[in-house]
């Protein structure tokens, strides 16, 4: 328990020192930002001070409780300069759940007009969510068993390569590969004409999967098809799992069943929706590949940029984005959702279902990367989707209950779980966003946020009373 208190000092110590930084680089909000810091850094010192470092005694509930945690101190934290800059405090606390979660959904307006400082806090806060989620996606979940993602530590343990067993090392590797895909990000933005700070903003929100934007208008501010090209390729490479990435450069294999099934996935999405846009309102053959594919792509991603509002394409287009918002890209990755891995899974369980009812004294077995799988992986995963479509419906309900329409309501509660960004609809569909909507609503959307990035079973796992009555102290 002691670690759990220490470990989130240290964010709190963290956060504050990047608060500190660019209270000292930009001056037009340097108080907000100072005193942001200084808070946050006197209650992070306090935590640090008063617990102790020794981690040797952690277990696997205490994993729970630390996941779950840091997500909310760190969102937390986050809010505190957008409160004291002067957004509401519902609004603060959205904003920097949907930041520190990759989400993307927004409350700000007039972002060509906020200060900058403001908005390199809101892309920095994505930027730590993506890497802490990938860090957090080796080191504890696959011990918390969520979702079937003790399968991943196979995954990403390296068999055979005793070096990068370790999850530290192995962590070290994925946090020096993040940076090195954000920094020629930048660097590729700006050979296109971004200026420095929305290159760098936009780096930060493309690879974590984030979608924050320097602009209302998102990424549709830049109509250079370079630029779109670009953010499409750097939104795919943020979805691709960071042991493919280790795999790759150590091994030279780039073998792997759910990053084959992402790009077979996109291009049928892509090639689907292109040539019925095409046949049906007589546009340019490239440029509405262009569009598409960094739509389609964005959303997959669960990055939620957008360069057109693609809900005016007609009902076709707005129920295939909605349906795309499910699927989600790789595990290992920044993007959140259901993940690939899952999917396969799933979809293989059901196969190996049918035959079974078919041929019952048949044995069969649910097979991923060319092994058995085991019966707790499935129905890790089984569980995973029953609680995921189970808080969509909740909050769908809910939402409803508050006064949203229905399309608002489901693609409202449906983006907030997948962490996506857009809905579907005039209110927050790519046009809009998510200042309109009444407080409540924003409370049940950061929450759904909240658990979405975190895959439910953490969250839902500690409310449990048995949880606390079986955790040691």
């Amino acid at each position: 328990m002691s670690f759990i208190v220490f470990a989130n000092g240290l964010v709190l110590l963290g956060l504050a020192a990047v608060m500190g930084v660019i209270g000292i680089f930009f001056p037009l909000s340097r108080t907000v930002f100072l005193e942001s810091a200084l808070l946050a850094g006197f209650i992070g010192l306090c935590l640090v001070l008063v617990a102790s470092s020794d981690r040797r005694g952690l277990q696997r509930l205490h994993a729970f409780l630390l996941t779950a945690s840091v997500w909310i101190v760190a969102a937390l934290a986050g809010a505190l300069p957008l409160w004291l800059w002067g957004l509401r405090l519902p609004d603060a606390i959205f904003e920097a759940v949907s930041g520190i979660t990759t989400t993307g959904s927004t409350v700000m307006v007039g972002l060509d007009n906020t200060e900058h400082g403001i908005l390199l806090w809101r892309s920095i806060l994505q930027w730590i969510g993506g890497v802490g989620f990938i860090v957090a996606g080796i080191a504890l979940m696959p011990i918390m068993r969520v979702g079937g993602m003790q399968l991943f530590r196979t995954e990403s343990s390296e068999r055979g390569d005793k070096e990068m067993t370790s999850a530290a090392l192995f962590a070290g590797a994925t946090v020096w590969i993040y940076l090195g895909l954000t920094a020629l990000c930048t660097v590729v933005y700006m050979a296109g004409g971004m200026l420095g700070f929305d290159a760098l903003s936009h780096a930060f929100t493309t690879v974590s999967t984030g979608g924050y934007s320097t602009s209302d208008a998102s990424f549709g501010q830049f109509e250079s098809s370079y630029l779109q090209w670009s953010a499409t390729g750097f939104m795919l490479a943020g979805a691709l799992p960071f042991a493919w990435y280790i795999r790759l450069l150590r091994r030279g294999s780039a073998q792997s069943e759910q990053v084959r099934t992402l790009f077979l996935g996109l291009a049928v999405a892509i090639l689907v929706i292109t040539t019925w846009r095409v046949l049906e309102a007589h546009t340019p053959i490239m440029e509405t590949l262009r569009l598409v594919s960094f739509n389609v792509v964005s959303v997959v991603t669960t990055t939620g940029y957008a360069t057109v509002d693609y809900t005016a394409w007609g009902p076709f287009a707005a129920t295939a984005f909605l349906l795309l918002t499910v699927i989600s890209s790789c595990t290992g990755s920044t993007s959140g959702g259901g993940k690939i891995m899952r999917w396969i899974i799933f979809a293989r369980a059901t196969v190996v279902q049918a035959r079974a009812v078919h041929n019952p004294h048949g044995v069969f077995k649910v097979r991923y990367e060319g092994q058995a799988v085991g019966d707790d992986v499935v129905s890790g995963v089984i569980s995973f989707f029953v609680l995921y479509a189970g808080t969509v419906f909740a909050l769908a309900w809910a939402l409803g209950l508050i006064g949203l329409d229905a399309t608002t309501a489901v693609s409202g509660a449906l983006t907030a779980v997948a962490n996506v960004g857009p809905g579907i609809g005039g209110v927050i569909g790519p046009a809009g966003n998510f200042s309109s909507l009444p407080d409540p609503a924003k409370w049940l959307l950061s929450f759904g946020m909240y658990a979405g990035r975190l895959e439910m079973l953490t969250v839902y796992v500690i409310l449990l009373p048995s949880f606390w009555r079986e955790l040691p102290r």
